[in-house]
């Protein structure tokens, strides 16, 4: 097993986050009325609120906001829209804990609003191909940036998953959306890499970047793992149901361990939590006696 390197990723305030010890765990939040597996769950700001916290109780690292679904074929939702269902959950939550607020969001003036209100990442699904000014935003105000790979919109995502071989081909893409962020100036240290599963991909393609997850550490920056409860779980397992798909979650996210993933985003975090514990130990195992 290939050893996982360390970074100190620096955010806002002059905290840094240590990735690399340990695994960390990033809750996803949703406040849409359409996400695949708890659309509706929190669209209410008390009781995404109290979500959140809950999750942070259970072990949860990092909060990934999200006011728009990115799944596919799910329609897009407006600035305005976008900005009404998160920030109220964005500040509260980034005063109620010290949990990392991660804002999941293509826009650009979603990112600076939420980083006003506390979030210090920034999750960008489309690897800063929607909207080039996120990068401007992550730049200027000292954010994480996370760049996840897809093609096309949601809509069309399906129809470019066409690879001669993903794993190369995802990492050149991911490469180039590194140098976007660079030339809009994000340092490099404040970078995060997410291969993207299921997005622009057929099962197979997604499988293969699991199996090949530690290929990624050739590019020297922290990777992100999201497997939870996708679509290509369901190929070995049957059409089950998202909220079904929790064992065979925790089977890909012990595999994103193993491979060298620093994050791992996932929706039931106690269980998730357990797993993520197990596999540091297996990994700190194969690395060495201790």
């Amino acid at each position: 097993m290939t050893p996982r390197a360390s970074y100190r990723l620096p955010l806002p305030g002059g905290r840094v986050l240590d990735l690399g010890e340990r695994t960390l765990v990033m809750a996803i939040l949703n406040i849409t009325p359409d996400s695949f597996s708890d659309g509706g769950t929190h669209l209410d700001v008390d009781r995404a609120v109290a979500a959140g916290l809950r999750m942070v109780a259970e072990g949860a690292d990092i909060l990934d906001i999200g006011g728009e679904s990115t799944r596919p074929g799910a329609e897009s939702v407006g600035a305005d829209e976008e900005l009404r269902r998160v920030l109220p959950v964005v500040e509260k939550l980034a005063f109620l804990t010290s949990a990392v607020i991660s804002i999941d969001t293509y826009k650009a003036v979603v990112g600076r609003e939420a980083v006003a209100r506390g979030a210090t990442m920034i999750n960008d699904i489309s690897g800063l191909l929607y909207d080039p000014g996120l990068a401007t935003v992550a730049a200027e105000t000292g954010a994480a940036l996370i760049l996840m790979h897809t093609r096309g919109r949601s809509h069309e995502m399906y129809e470019l998953a066409v690879y001669d071989d993903v794993v190369t081909e995802v990492r050149a893409e991911l490469e180039s959306a590194v140098t976007r962020a660079r030339s809009a100036g994000v340092p490099r240290d404040r970078i995060i890499l997410d291969p993207g599963f299921g997005f622009a991909k057929r099962p197979a393609h997604s499988y293969a970047l699991l199996a090949r997850l530690p290929e990624l550490a050739v590019m020297r920056l922290p990777v992100l793992s999201g497997p939870s409860r996708k679509s290509f779980l369901k190929e070995p397992l049957g059409d089950r149901l998202p909220g079904e798909r929790e064992w065979g979650t925790a089977a890909a996210v012990t595999a994103s361990v193993l491979g060298g993933a620093h994050i791992v985003r996932v929706h039931h975090v106690p269980a998730m939590v357990d797993v993520v514990r197990v596999a540091d130990r297996i990994r700190t195992a194969a690395e060495g006696p201790g």
